[in-house]
């Protein structure tokens, strides 16, 4: 993690708001989360949690999830290999699909989230005679996937198909899962349809893909024994019929802890008795899960440091016109003044790309990577969005 002297130099050079992902916090957490899964699991990245460390992880990750054309393009424009690229999403465009599948940037594996896209990447494959991948994903009780009945006729038609190759299923219900009886009940869900699969048509389907959701803590107060968590988890996947190949769909915790968000200070104004300090970010920049940054006390810290105990508490607002825009409710610090900075820890997933960034036209954020070597790039300066928002 950075250190108080980096801290500075960063401020010294570059301008807040702006976003630092460390590249040793994030491989380190890759290498942790090896560690503690069995060692024949395989991870894949959601590229859609962060796409700015997409070049670092080439040879550290096993698959990218690719849910839409820009972040395809981005990948493309990254070099990651095409068969380490899952093409996911609950809208995949023809035309993209044909620029794939006819050969001119091959991908890896396909999942599949409904029968129109069965029948649109089928199509494609025969017309242009290239054998494809796919991952059939089985529904969990929401617009994602298809039923159990049409994953069977998928299967039977592919088996007569010699240029489709179903790989296995993919299952997914949502993120932020501490409860290890959910996971628990989700795995044997995934694994008894994939068993019923085999039993069916008799074959052994190669691979089972699971998005387990695993959680980070976002808020104080949040914690929880990780090392137990994931070797319960470990337990539960030795323990599942499916002995092939096993991938877990992985974003938020690969990627949350290496971002760190810095925003400062630019006015303080004390109204009907509550103290509150306008910040130069605000919420169309950072989002924590669920939008509970109002609700909840996210894991930040006034930079510099102060010492002692604070009596004072401040309403850190953003610079944005309206009043949701609300970081954080009753922030400790005394002699808080212009110009100090606030760091906003876990924000490496998602925090830098789902708030309402085109709101009032206020500039996006640059972006900072610090790399293993402790050098600084800047991969992004800031960015107007007002051209984005008026008349062309």
């Amino acid at each position: 993690m950075m250190n108080r002297k980096q801290m500075e130099e960063i401020l010294q050079k570059y301008s807040t708001p702006l976003y630092v992902f460390d590249i040793g916090v994030l491989k380190q957490r890759i290498a942790y989360l090896r560690k503690m899964l069995p060692g024949h699991v395989s991870l894949c990245y959601a590229v859609k949690a962060n796409t700015f460390i997409l070049s670092h992880m080439k040879d550290v990750i096993d698959r990218f999830e690719v849910c839409s054309p820009g972040e395809l393009r981005i990948c493309q424009a990254q070099q990651l290999p095409p068969q380490k690229l899952v093409i996911s999403g609950v809208y995949k465009t023809p035309q993209l699909m044909e620029e794939l599948i006819s050969g001119r940037f091959p991908a890896g594996i396909y999942t599949v989230e409904s029968v129109e896209q069965f029948y649109l990447l089928k199509s494609l494959a025969d017309r242009y005679g290239e054998k494809i991948r796919l991952l059939l994903r089985l529904n969990s009780g929401s617009q994602f996937g298809v039923e159990g009945d049409e994953i069977r006729e998928m299967v039977r038609i592919g088996l007569r198909d010699p240029n489709l190759k179903i790989q296995g299923i993919q299952y997914f219900s949502g993120t932020q899962k501490s409860s290890i009886k959910r996971l628990a009940k989700e795995l044997k869900i995934a694994d008894a349809f994939l068993q019923s699969l085999n039993e069916e048509f008799g074959i052994q389907l190669p691979e089972l893909e699971f998005g387990p959701g695993f959680p980070v803590a976002y808020f104080k107060g949040e914690s929880f024994d990780e090392d137990d968590f994931l070797k319960q988890f470990s337990e539960l996947l030795a323990g599942i019929t499916h002995k092939g190949k096993i991938t877990l769909e992985l974003g938020r915790s690969i990627a949350a802890s290496c971002g760190t968000y810095m925003t400062q200070v630019v006015d303080i104004k004390t109204n009907r008795g509550q103290n509150y300090a306008i910040m130069d970010g605000g919420i169309h920049q950072m989002v924590y899960y669920g939008q509970s940054m109002a609700m909840k006390q996210p894991i930040c810290e006034l930079f510099p440091p102060r010492t002692g105990e604070a009596s004072r508490h401040w309403n850190l607002c953003g610079s944005l016109c309206t009043m949701n825009d609300i970081l954080v409710k009753q922030f400790p610090a005394d002699d808080l003044k212009i110009g100090d900075t606030v760091l906003f820890k876990n924000t490496g997933a998602y925090a830098m790309t789902e708030g309402i960034a085109l709101f009032l036209s206020r500039d996006l954020p640059q972006i900072l990577i610090k790399e293993e070597h402790g050098g600084l790039t800047c991969a992004r300066a800031a960015q107007p969005v007002y051209p984005l928002n008026m008349p062309q």
